[in-house]
């Protein structure tokens, strides 16, 4: 492992300052960075350590029915508590169908929304990767690329963004805060990502320096609870990143959809939001042929990137299933197998 400087930052000051400087990163966790910098794909200079900044690990439900969730809670923490489970279900069955306990128990909010991609090209130092080094090639285009991106991508980059939490949180419209040198602003979860294109190294909008302090969703995302799931596909049960996943979201009246909220996830750089797919459902009936009409128009312009054509098809399904499982009504406590579409229900294993 390449030698670096730390710094422990002790105010938000602090901590902008030093990470502004070149070859500086972020540190809480640590759970993804740390191994990256052992892979040797992650060389930094400096760790600014955000551990001990106060204020950052709250859950704070504010006046206007919006919760604000500060970018060092911890990813059990969030899942597991009450009130946030029980009006955001969706989000907390993303959360623990992410990683083993050991890992929810340490990974924080703020470093789930900074993961960086799993190909296996980026994580080897010895492969072509313009995320990792602009300008070297993309060796996934030719390699093993049968879980890569079906959306969005570029010749420059295929790979995927990892998350599951993040797929809940943009379908719900969440925002994202942050804190640099020019001061506080707020950017939506859905554009804070960025499409490959030419320039994949370039994953989202923040600048040298930028701190997320916190996530927020605002209070109409409450208005889901009823009827919302999240569902993922991965390689077995326990421990594996989403081949595709499906985030879905109605509110249901008179028995039609009025509002609905969709997004996939392991399908593109970055969790992708299905507007299309939800104007189709508005006003209709919940029923198996609306719902394969939306993922019909949810995977519209997805085109293989290499050995992947599958993951359309599966893509397509999975979200029809989490539409008909949403349609039927949010499960009392989480399902015994988060997010698992192998899960029965009832059977639970974690209270919400």
């Amino acid at each position: 492992m390449k030698s670096f400087d730390y710094v422990r930052a002790a105010s938000l000051d602090q901590a902008v300052a030093a990470a502004a400087e070149p070859g500086s990163v972020y540190l809480a966790a640590g759970t993804n960075l740390l191994d990256l910098m052992k892979a040797g794909a992650a060389r930094p200079d400096r760790l600014v350590d955000i551990t001990h900044l106060p204020e950052l690990d709250r859950i704070e439900h504010l006046s206007d029915g919006s919760v604000r969730i500060g970018a060092l809670v911890r990813n059990s923490t969030l899942a597991y508590d009450r009130d946030f489970a029980g009006a955001y279900p969706a989000v907390a069955e993303a959360l623990l169908s992410g990683a083993s306990a050991q890992l929810r128990n340490a990974a924080t909010v703020g470093g789930n929304l900074m993961q960086r991609t799993r190909c296996a090209y980026f994580y080897d130092p010895a492969s072509a990767c313009n995320k990792r080094m602009p300008g070297s090639g993309c060796d996934a285009r030719a390699g093993e690329n049968r879980l890569h991106a079906v959306l969005g991508w570029s010749e420059a980059c295929i790979a995927t963004h990892p998350s599951d939490f993040c797929v809940p949180l943009v379908a719900l419209d969440a925002v994202v805060e942050v804190t640099g040198r020019s001061g506080k602003r707020e950017i939506a979860l859905e554009a804070f990502y960025r499409l490959p294109g030419e320039a994949p190294d370039r994953e989202n909008e923040l600048e040298p320096g930028d701190l997320i302090t916190a996530v927020r969703l605002p209070a109409e995302a409450r208005s889901f609870a009823a009827h919302a799931r999240y569902l993922k596909l991965r390689e077995r049960t326990s421990y594996a990143f989403a081949i595709v996943s499906a985030a879905a979201a109605l509110r249901l009246e008179d028995g039609a959809i009025r509002q609905a909220r969709l997004a996939l996830g392991g399908v593109a750089a970055k969790p992708w939001r299905t507007r299309a797919a939800e104007a189709i459902l508005i006003g209709a009936k919940p029923r198996a042929e609306i719902f394969q009409k939306a993922a019909h128009a949810a995977l519209a312009e997805a085109k293989p990137s290499g050995d992947n054509r599958f993951k359309i098809d599966l893509a397509r399904k999975i979200l029809v299933r989490a539409l008909a499982e949403a349609a039927s009504g949010t499960p009392s406590r989480v399902p015994a197998l988060p997010g698992s579409p192998f899960s029965s229900v009832p059977g639970a294993l974690h209270d919400a």
